[in-house]
């Protein structure tokens, strides 16, 4: 080939070279995000964790599970041994606490961006038929009875079988788990007559009592809502009676109490009760902004309608409430679960950082 023709080869294909790297797809730079959630989160992240890796292979998810109050607290005190990139605790009022506290300690943002919602629940009452028909009989949840069952301690004494021993309430460590602090919170305001607890009504000698009976009445609380709703399963009728737990989990795990104890839980909806929104914030301590990008595709990810629609079938509502709960299959609210309600239930608002902080001293002092 003439020296020429070879020169000219060389340059188209030089430029051939060049026109290819120009308008290639740009390489992803891989990226690796924690997402440390509160447990009742833990079964529906884990499957889209899957299904965002297959649509993102170039971000790495680990999903990692700890109590609400735990997120909380151990991210504060930097109490981890792996670093966080997205927090999403069960309530979104933890992370304004945790704003606060992060503030007084430090001039620089906690977060990168508002928290986002991704799933909402309410705080229920869960009870074996029985046990619910002799202490509900009129078919809806009474904060009054169940005290009156925690002093009287035998289902004999308040119209059970004398058989069925003693009437154990279950809940969660309110030091740890923010579903017993709502709880707590609501039997509260039942208590005080009030729909807006403050710090001052729960020094009084009522809740005194009232938080010592139910300390006394409870034994080593679970840390965590969810893992609490499989002990009330597996321990069943004469050992777990009543519990508080998220609608969330109590549908989506109705199923395996009819199969444990050979007949399923009734829900009881708390009149009012108190709406939790499982929110997700990305932080902002050793992590870059390439990861915080990364960890807000992951977040935009769960806000999707096609992602809504797992929530919804693990028993959340989505962050918009006018989804159509009956639209999704497998949706549990088409299930005929005994006392699930599409309807949201009447709600107070979930008490504030101080309010809350007092309730988990006042536990801890409870004689």
């Amino acid at each position: 080939m003439p020296k020429t023709a070879r020169s000219m080869t060389l340059s188209l294909g030089i430029v051939a070279v060049a026109l290819g790297m120009a308008y290639a797809p740009t390489p992803v730079a891989e990226q690796s995000i924690t997402v440390l959630s509160g447990s009742e989160l833990q079964e529906p992240l884990t499957q889209l964790e899957e299904k965002f890796e297959a649509a993102y292979p170039a971000i790495d998810v680990e999903i990692k599970i700890q109590g609400s109050r735990d997120i909380v607290n151990n991210y504060i005190d930097d109490q981890n041994d792996f670093t966080p990139t997205v927090l999403i605790p069960a309530n979104g009022e933890l992370l304004d606490e945790l704003r606060d506290r992060w503030t007084a300690q430090s001039d620089k943002p906690v977060f990168y961006g508002e928290p986002q919602t991704i799933a909402r629940t309410f705080l229920v009452s869960l009870a074996w038929p029985e046990r619910g028909d002799r202490l509900f009989p009129s078919g809806t949840f009474d904060w009054d009875q169940v005290e009156t069952a925690l002093e009287q301690g035998q289902w004999g004494q308040i119209g059970g079988e004398d058989n069925w021993g003693s009437f154990d309430l279950v809940i969660t460590d309110p030091s740890r788990s923010n579903s017993s602090q709502l709880a707590l919170s609501l039997w509260s305001q039942n208590k005080t007559g009030s729909r807006s607890l403050t710090p001052t009504q729960l020094g009084t000698s009522d809740i005194a009592d009232l938080f010592g009976l139910v300390k006394r009445s409870v034994y080593q609380p679970p840390r965590s809502t969810d893992i609490l709703l499989q002990e009330f399963i597996t321990r069943g009728p004469n050992e777990a009676d009543i519990a508080f737990v998220y609608e969330s989990i109590a549908l989506y795990r109705w199923q395996q109490s009819a199969v444990t104890q050979n007949k399923a839980y009734q829900i009881y909806y708390l009149n009012p009760t108190i709406e939790t929104a499982s929110t997700a914030a990305i932080v902002t301590r050793d992590v870059n902004r390439a990861t915080a990008d990364a960890a807000q595709t992951f977040v935009d990810f769960l806000a999707a309608p096609e992602q809504q629609a797992v929530f919804v079938e693990f028993g959340f509502r989505p962050a918009d409430a006018s989804f159509d709960l009956t639209a999704v299959p497998n949706s549990p609210w088409s299930q005929n679960i005994p006392g699930a309600e599409i309807m949201a239930p009447s709600t107070v608002t979930a008490p504030d950082e101080t309010t809350l902080s007092e309730i988990v001293r006042q536990w801890q002092r409870a004689q």
